[in-house]
């Protein structure tokens, strides 16, 4: 069974897999270094929920900073990205999802902040199929907090698993389907998120 294989078994039976190996440490080192070099140059900015960009900036409810990975750009080259295009492609053998494009970014989260419980879907649009996030975290202390928070789709209220943000620990789950939170941090905690969708971005 290939690494994709076993993702893509724990996506169909239960709507999110965990992955601690399909990932080199080495992606994870050269990414994290991408993303520093990106903060240090002030290349991030205040993450966003919603569409409305006057009113979905509220660190209490989502306190990440990002920096979208451009596409064409060099950094969208990277071994993992490519990763992630052939996994999109092998989802569309399996199922009839559509999936066209992609899309990620860094997050950056201080100490203290996380991200309250949502859905990886716009009100209306939902293009996002499949949200993915890598983590780069090396040396992450469990007790740094954190972690992923999957919660049941049919009682939101019920929690599934708590996810530590581990480096190269891979998340992937439905993103109609699942609702999540990143609880608080108590370091700095690095990653690379997005989706896999059916739409295609312009240009």
């Amino acid at each position: 069974m290939t690494d994709y294989d076993a993702i893509i078994h724990a996506l169909d039976q239960r709507g999110w897999a965990i992955a601690d190996h399909a990932i080199p440490r080495a992606w994870c080192a050269a990414l994290r270094e991408e993303a520093q070099q990106l903060w240090q140059a002030g290349q991030f900015e205040a993450g966003e929920f919603g569409l409305d960009p006057a009113s979905g900036k509220e660190p209490e409810v989502r306190g990440d900073a990002i920096c979208w990975v451009q596409p064409g750009s060099r950094l969208a080259g990277h071994d993992f990205f490519t990763w992630m295009a052939n996994f999109r492609a092998v989802l569309n053998e399996r199922y009839p999802l559509g999936l066209r494009s992609q899309e990620f970014h860094f997050a950056r989260y201080p100490g203290g902040r996380g991200y309250r419980k949502h859905l990886d879907q716009h009100r209306g649009r939902n293009f996002r199929k499949v949200s993915v996030v890598l983590y780069l975290n090396a040396g992450w202390d469990p007790a740094d907090g954190g972690e992923l928070c999957l919660y049941e789709p049919r009682d939101p209220e019920v929690e599934m698993r708590r996810v530590v943000p581990l480096e190269a620990r891979l998340a992937v789950f439905m993103s109609g389907l699942v609702p999540h939170a990143v609880l608080p941090c108590r370091a700095t905690r690095w990653s690379v998120t997005g989706w896999l969708r059916t739409d295609t971005p312009p240009g």
